[in-house]
């Protein structure tokens, strides 16, 4: 049973039992319950007071106890309803008889305490199995070329199958493949939600704006309630935890002002910070996926596995892979083609830039990998340039020491260089490492050759 139907089940209890559903402080309580929240867990979401929250589970564990024949308490909750579902099916199973109707996570099964009812449809297919499904994909790219992403597939699945983190941030250099690596995560998982939704943020997706258009997806797709005491729509949380969903924003750098250390909101989209935040903190079944090569700072602070929160920043690809780019391009062979990979660190959109170079003007890239020679082709530059052009003048000082020296240098090298305050270098540092443009090695710090290239070049 997941965590909708448990509900459902506990609603039928206690509608049963009182006339009365669910109000919202019972659901959250039982809500998180199920997701193994403590009382003051519970009571700091939803600002109550913790003695309310514990009085609530108190009476909703004596309803429970009443119809299920055991003591429930907090936490044997989910292992009784469960054992309630397995007794109840066993028992008509084994007895076909003609029992009165319960209902049980969509399914109506049936109590021997009513007579002359009628016996459950065998023919019922599983509820997961026969689950409307929504999705709005029409934003998301056509995949192309995937290229072995073995390991962080399995990483983000069991992140948002398995251990149902709520807010995931996909980040990476420009060109390293988060999208098309979000794309195959997409096609692989679709079928576990009700709701999938892909979103290209751009400058014109305010925060209202934004709400309001998953708010209309779920609400259109919704079997609605035609009463007039249901017209009106729910709170965008209502539908995250009254249904599994999974909603992927892109170029999620596009919230961000240039000019500022790394995740500054832009005027007026102040109200990301708290969307970000309630999707965090208050219990729900669904999944935000963030991607862009700039992250919301209350994102990427998290690192402590305990938090709804996980982020996974990419890497280049393989040599494998990475020859298979060189080979796509034209280059069949290169000696020493290893070397080139490593140059440009497995990043797919850097190869095919310089590959493609290389292939244009017939130079024996033999020759250029001897002397170390790193080429920055005008489109790679374009590239490079639109990560710089957002950094903040103190990031570009730092960037500027760094690319002088040869080797990984620490901070006690760059504060003797530069003429910046200790608190001001590392709030660079730190803002350059959420921009994934510079390499820490233990207490070091290195610019990637590309870029120290690009930098030396301006």
């Amino acid at each position: 049973m997941n965590l909708k139907e448990m509900l459902k089940f506990a609603d039928d209890i206690v509608f049963a039992k009182t006339g009365q559903h669910l109000d919202d402080l019972q659901e959250t309580v039982l809500r998180g319950t199920l997701q193994h929240e403590t009382y003051k867990q519970i009571a700091k979401d939803f600002d109550f007071s913790e003695s309310r929250v514990r009085e609530v589970g108190s009476e909703l564990w004596r309803l429970l106890s009443e119809e299920l024949g055991e003591d429930i308490h907090k936490s044997n909750l989910r292992s009784a309803i469960e054992r309630f579902q397995v007794s109840i099916v066993s028992h008509w199973e084994q007895h076909h008889n003609q029992i009165g109707s319960f209902n049980i996570c969509g399914e109506t099964l049936h109590s021997p305490d009513i007579p002359n009812s009628q016996p459950p449809n065998q023919e019922t297919s599983n509820p997961k199995e026969t689950k409307t499904l929504h999705q709005d994909l029409s934003e998301m790219p056509e995949l192309g070329n995937f290229f072995d992403r073995t390991s962080e597939l399995q990483t983000l699945t069991t992140w948002i199958l398995q251990q149902n983190s709520r807010l995931l941030a996909l980040t990476g250099r420009l060109g390293i493949g988060k999208t098309t690596l979000a794309v195959k995560l997409v096609q692989q998982i679709k079928e576990e939600f009700e709701y999938v939704i892909w979103c290209s943020i751009d400058a014109s997706h305010t925060p209202d704006e934004f709400e309001h258009k998953l708010i209309q997806f779920f609400s259109l797709s919704e079997k609605q309630d035609l009463s007039p005491t249901n017209q009106k729509r729910l709170p965008l949380i209502k539908y995250l935890q009254n249904h599994r969903c999974l909603i992927v924003l892109d170029d999620v750098h596009n919230l961000f002002c240039s000019g500022e250390l790394a995740g500054k909101y832009k005027p007026d989209y102040e109200e990301y910070r708290s969307l970000f935040k309630q999707i965090e903190k208050i219990s729900h079944q669904s999944c935000f996926l963030l991607i862009g090569w700039e992250q919301p700072r209350e994102v990427t602070q998290f690192k402590n596995q305990n938090t709804p929160i996980r982020t996974l920043q990419l890497k280049g690809l393989d040599i494998a892979a990475g020859r298979e780019i060189l080979r796509d391009c034209g280059l069949e062979e290169i000696d020493n083609s290893e070397a080139l990979i490593h140059r440009y660190e497995g990043n797919p959109l850097w190869l095919k830039s310089v590959a493609n170079l290389i292939q244009d003007l017939g130079i024996d890239a033999t020759e250029l990998l001897i002397d170390d020679t790193i080429l920055l082709p005008e489109d790679l530059k374009d590239v490079l340039q639109q990560q710089f052009d957002r950094t903040s003048e103190l990031e570009k000082q730092v960037m500027s020491l760094l690319a002088t020296e040869n080797q990984p240098v620490n901070l006690a090298k760059l504060l003797e260089k530069g003429q910046i305050s200790s608190s001001d270098l590392l709030n660079a540092l730190q803002s350059l490492s959420r921009r994934c443009l510079i390499e820490k090695e233990g207490s070091l710090y290195t610019l990637p050759p590309v870029l120290k290239e690009y930098i030396k070049g301006l």
